[in-house]
């Protein structure tokens, strides 16, 4: 069966579930193993303090689950970094002092904004807004290194105010200016030695695709990736292991016979079940 690699708990400032609740819900859908990611957003804006992780509570949280279900399931210790070029010293310092087996890297803030939140597009148009955060992608791979893996490439394709999928994954595919930053930001990844997910949390925002989305993984292999996780994004434990079902085929379609987990830094190839 499939890792679950990228969930949150109550350390995260948008979940409120306990960690023993998420091990739970991977044993009862049957994953071979979970890694938990919670968050670590440096100078979140308007809420500075809402993603800041207590590391202290949280190693020791994970580290006594292990133990309890050493016979029952493997799991894992990782964190999600929201990445913003400023912060690169600063998140330096925190794996520095943390033993971490997993590091996603992702954008959650674009020049100061969310795009979670709707003012991101206000007064602009929607490729100008897809540019911005594509952008800033390549500015914070430039910036800081130290992540395994990219998370939730397209996150900001979940909040579009216009709701048509359709149109908006026409664009991401069919403007040039955007389509070549994707290419720019996977050929940069692929030659530091670095991956990206397939986040499903895409299927639970109703957009009929991962994060990101199959043109995207396909291109991603054809240009030599090979280091690939899974993960729900799940904050709950009825989203752990989401759409997984869905996983073996989707991956298989774009070019990929296996998938990635993390151990202390390295990476472990599996081969989908």
């Amino acid at each position: 069966m499939l890792w679950d690699t990228h969930m949150h708990s109550r350390f995260s400032g948008d979940s409120k579930s306990e960690p023993k609740d998420m091990a739970n819900a991977a044993l009862l859908r049957g994953l071979s193993g979970i890694c938990f990611t919670d968050h670590l957003d440096y100078d979140y804006p308007d809420d500075p303090e809402l993603f800041l992780l207590d590391f202290s509570s949280y190693n020791k949280a994970i580290r006594a689950l292990q133990k309890e279900y050493a016979s029952r399931l493997k799991i894992f210790y990782g964190i999600e970094l929201g990445l913003q070029p400023h912060l690169a010293k600063k998140h330096e310092e925190a794996l520095k002092n943390n033993d971490f087996d997993f590091v996603i890297g992702s954008s959650h803030v674009v020049h100061g904004t969310d795009p979670y939140y709707a003012s991101y597009f206000e007064g602009r148009t929607v490729q100008s807004a897809y540019l911005e955060y594509f952008e800033s992608i390549l500015e914070n791979i430039q910036a800081f290194s130290g992540f395994d893996v990219y998370g939730h490439l397209d996150y900001v394709i979940r909040y579009c105010p216009d709701k048509d999928t359709d149109v908006s994954y026409r664009l991401l595919k069919n403007d040039l200016d955007i389509w070549n930053i994707i290419e720019e930001i996977l050929m940069q990844l692929i030659h530091a030695g670095k991956g990206i997910e397939v986040n499903t949390a895409g299927f639970k925002y109703g957009l009929g695709h991962p994060n990101p989305c199959e043109e995207i993984l396909k291109r991603y292999r054809k240009l030599g990736g090979e280091i690939l996780t899974i993960g729900a994004d799940a904050h709950m434990p009825e989203h752990v292991g989401f759409c997984f079902d869905q996983v073996t085929e989707l991956l298989q379609s774009v070019g990929f016979s296996y998938y990635t987990v993390f151990q202390k830094r390295k990476p472990l190839f599996l081969r989908l079940p």
